[in-house]
């Protein structure tokens, strides 16, 4: 039979199908099949399974290819590797910037993950109702600076209501993933859209200044309007996968429009001559924090190239 994983606990996969969900396992055999993920099946994967004899509980037999997944690993250079969700339409980054504070080199690493996988990536600006005027002037700025490379950005305000219709609109009818830090208002937000889910939330820890894990693991919702949402568990840092040197600068949009311009084709643009990038960036064209994330990004990858190497 062929269903759709729409929670994943790691040990259990729950698959709908028919109207009916039933909760899932792998083989051992087939979890070491070429699978270098700690989850080799995800939320948002269309399975085959079959009910093992006398249960309602069944095993995956078959994962269809994906046309996508968002992927991360750890960022202490683990070759720990986990899928967050697959066959997503768009992805929702959530942004604050306070309570918790999200800075640029995530929103960045998110971005450039979400490029070489092929998946739109949508901001969302979220708190804005509790916003002192020196962080209005801060979330301006850094709305300009993403705006300007071609995101799309929507403030809202998950508790207040504001721009969750707008929000709606952009998600009707597609699988829409949400990410960020825990504490950044996903399951409220989610619980805005859909008010009969009554997702869990918990209080910021004013002591950190950091989000309590209120969602454990990955879960699809279908929504009455149409579509569905993935709620993601909080991620604290962002490890891209499988990015080689040279591709790193492709997965930053201002960059991969710029580097034909450069004097050698092979330009990393951190300490070539002639480099339309780094000219760019002494111009302003290019905001110094992007600069910033691609250069530790590609710092990450020779590094991950020396220790495979060695």
């Amino acid at each position: 039979m062929k269903g759709l994983v729409t929670k994943s606990t790691g040990s259990w996969y729950f698959v709908k199908y028919d109207n009916a969900i039933t909760a899932c396992r792998i083989r051992g055999k087939f979890r070491m099949d070429g699978i270098k993920s700690t989850n080799p099946v995800t939320v948002g994967d269309q399975v085959e399974f079959e009910l093992e004899p006398g249960s309602e509980q069944g095993i995956i037999t078959k994962i269809y290819p994906r046309k996508n997944y968002i992927i991360r690993k750890s960022v202490n250079l683990s070759k720990q590797t986990h899928i967050i969700a697959a066959n997503i339409d768009q992805v929702f980054l959530m942004i604050t910037l306070d309570n918790p504070p999200t800075y640029p080199k995530f929103i960045d690493r998110f971005l450039a993950t979400a490029e070489a996988y092929s998946i739109p990536a949508v901001l969302l600006f979220n708190k804005i109702d509790l916003y002192h005027k020196d962080l209005i002037t801060a979330k301006d700025a850094l709305i300009k600076t993403y705006r300007d490379i071609g995101y799309t950005c929507l403030e809202i305000s998950a508790t207040e209501g504001i721009n969750i219709e707008q929000l709606k609109s952009m998600m009707k009818d597609k699988v829409s993933m949400v990410a960020g830090h825990s504490g950044v208002g996903k399951s409220t937000l989610i619980n805005a859209i859909d008010p009969s889910l009554s997702l869990k939330t918990s209080l910021i820890s004013q002591q950190h200044r950091q989000g309590q894990h209120t969602t454990t693991f990955a879960e699809m919702f279908d929504l009455p309007f149409g579509g569905a949402i993935i709620d993601t568990p909080g991620i604290k840092g962002f490890g891209v996968v499988d990015f080689n040197k040279e591709e790193v600068g492709d997965y930053f949009r201002e960059i991969f429009t710029r580097k034909s311009a450069c004097k050698f084709n092979n330009c990393l643009h951190v300490n070539e001559p002639q480099c339309a990038v780094k000219k760019a960036v002494e111009d302003g064209e290019i905001a110094t924090s992007r600069y910033e994330s691609y250069v530790q990004l590609l710092e990450e990858e020779q590094e991950n190239y020396r220790l495979d190497f060695f």
